[in-house]
């Protein structure tokens, strides 16, 4: 019995492998190859291209191709233009790779025999993909330090400002929103400090891990990833190229910052409405209703929140996405995995920026604030020391007296500042205690703002110590910017060292 006849290779098949007789289906390319490949030449072909550049220069170094064949294949990649590739199923598989390698091929003036020698897809693409990865982080690092700064400033007009400072959803104790501000400030900061530490640990290059098990000729992996603004080269060829546990942990943080966002969100929204009213957005940033003309809405703040949710849900699609695949390359890991990794910082980027003009242009009612805060019988807690430090009452029953007080001052009507000497008494009296100077326990402890600097600990609301912690969150955001530029600084140079070695002038320039 005679084999079944075999289709001749197709174009695609006799150029780039021997093993496939035919080119990718019409669904295929459709549906999957050319959407990925016009992501990647929009968002990743600057990328690629400074990996092959990299390339060109080690094959320079190693004796495998002239110093003029080097210089030729990077002028090809330094005038690349998204206009310059396409995704073509017969002629490069819808592969942007193979689509660069083959318009180098055709940009030069003969053929360079040992160009690509040695090299894998794999270890090109995961280079590529972190490269254009950090440069997102990088972006997100400013924008969150844009929205640190203003929130910093904006703690700082508010520092002697008493407003309620709430437990489970009731009044609990004088605060200032300066204080709360500061803690929005302290959040930013761990957040940047962490993407820090997350940055340090995902910039390992990948360059040389090969498919999967290293490469055969001598490349200089340190070198390549000194030039591509890596700290150092990654230590395990197969972890270069089957993990992408960076982008798990970028998301991580992006999502831990997002649940954040929306309880800080959550308590403006509570601020800005009816019942408190204790800060107001212009009318440029805020909303009416079709039926109810009396109404101001601030659903801005309804979009940060919302838009916060995406960034968890973004890191849940990128962790199951990876679950349970095996360790090596997959392209279910390399390309699907990440799929959502520029929208989650796009939705974070929105989401700064919407709420910096927030910051930036809020408004504190301060006499609704002030008032409200008076309202309240915010200073149970010192009532209840003072009856153990001046009265000797043990602490517990202390707690008591203190609580039947304010609960007969409600009876009675009285506003905190209203005290009554003989309700305390009383309440002591039921306790069994007798209080030698009950006035001067009520004075203390319910004189306003005067209850924020009784407050001694550092990090207290009290306004010296807010005072204090910007301060040194000034000299913290110092570090952080001076940390985050110099590593852009970094990434920077070496692709300018790269053109340079090459030859190669900016583009756009005079060569």
């Amino acid at each position: 019995m005679s084999a079944p006849h075999e289709p001749e290779p197709g174009p695609a098949a006799a150029r780039l492998t021997g093993r496939i007789r035919s080119t990718p289906s019409a669904l295929l390319h459709e549906e999957v190859l050319e959407p990925q490949f016009t992501y990647e030449a929009e968002h990743l072909l600057p990328w690629y291209a400074a990996v092959e550049k990299v390339l060109a220069l080690e094959y320079r170094r190693m004796g495998l191709v002239s110093p003029a064949e080097a210089a030729e294949i990077g002028r090809v990649l330094h005038g690349l233009t998204r206009d310059g590739i396409a995704a073509d199923p017969a002629g490069n598989m819808s592969d942007l790779a193979f689509a660069l390698e083959q318009h180098v091929e055709r940009g030069l003036g003969h053929p360079v025999t040992a160009w690509h020698v040695d090299r894998s897809r794999n270890d090109l693409q995961a280079t590529a993909q972190l490269l254009f990865g950090r440069g997102l982080l990088l972006d997100a690092a400013a924008a969150l330090l844009d929205f640190g700064l203003a929130v910093h400033r904006l703690a700082e007009r508010g520092t002697d400002l008493p407003m309620v400072g709430q437990t489970h959803l009731q009044a609990a104790q004088t605060m200032t929103p300066g204080f709360y501000f500061a803690a929005v400030s302290e959040q930013v900061q761990h957040t940047l400090r962490r993407l820090l530490a997350t940055y340090d640990g995902m910039n390992l290059s990948p360059l040389g891990s090969g498919a999967m098990t290293g490469q055969e000729l001598d490349w200089d992996r340190a070198l390549m990833a000194e030039l591509l603004g890596f700290s150092a080269p990654g230590r395990h060829a197969l972890a270069g190229v089957a993990s992408r546990a960076w982008v798990l942990e970028l998301a991580a943080e992006v999502s831990l910052f997002g649940s954040a966002l929306s309880r800080f969100t959550s308590d403006l929204m509570d601020w800005g409405s009816g019942p408190y009213g204790f800060i107001e957005l212009p009318d440029e940033l805020s909303g009416i209703s079709s039926a109810m003309p009396q109404k101001k809405n601030y659903p801005i703040l309804e979009r940060i929140r919302g838009k916060s949710a995406h960034l968890s849900a973004y890191y849940f699609d990128m962790l199951l996405a990876q679950r349970a695949t095996p360790f090596s390359n997959m392209v279910e890991v390399s390309k699907e995995a990440g799929a959502n990794l520029r929208p989650m910082f796009a939705t974070l980027g929105t989401t700064l920026r919407l709420f910096t003009v927030v910051v930036e242009r809020m408004g504190f009612a301060e006499e609704r604030m002030r008032e409200a805060a008076e309202r309240e019988f915010l200073g149970g807690l010192t009532l209840a020391n003072e009856l153990t430090l001046r009265e000797s009452v043990p602490w517990r029953r202390a707690q008591v007296i203190a609580g039947r007080y304010v609960l007969a001052a409600h009876a009675a009507g009285l506003r905190p500042r209203q005290t009554s000497p003989d309700l305390l008494s009383a309440a002591a009296g039921e306790q069994g205690v007798t209080l030698r100077a009950p006035a001067e326990l009520l004075a203390a402890a319910f004189d306003g703002a005067g209850e924020l600097y009784r407050k001694t600990t550092a990090g207290s609301a009290n306004p010296e110590s807010v005072r204090a912690l910007l301060a040194e969150q000034d000299t913290e955001y110092e570090r952080l910017a001076g940390a985050w530029t110099g590593h852009r600084a970094r990434v920077d140079a070496g692709l300018a060292r790269i053109d340079e070695l090459l030859g190669l002038s900016a583009p756009g320039s005079p060569a």
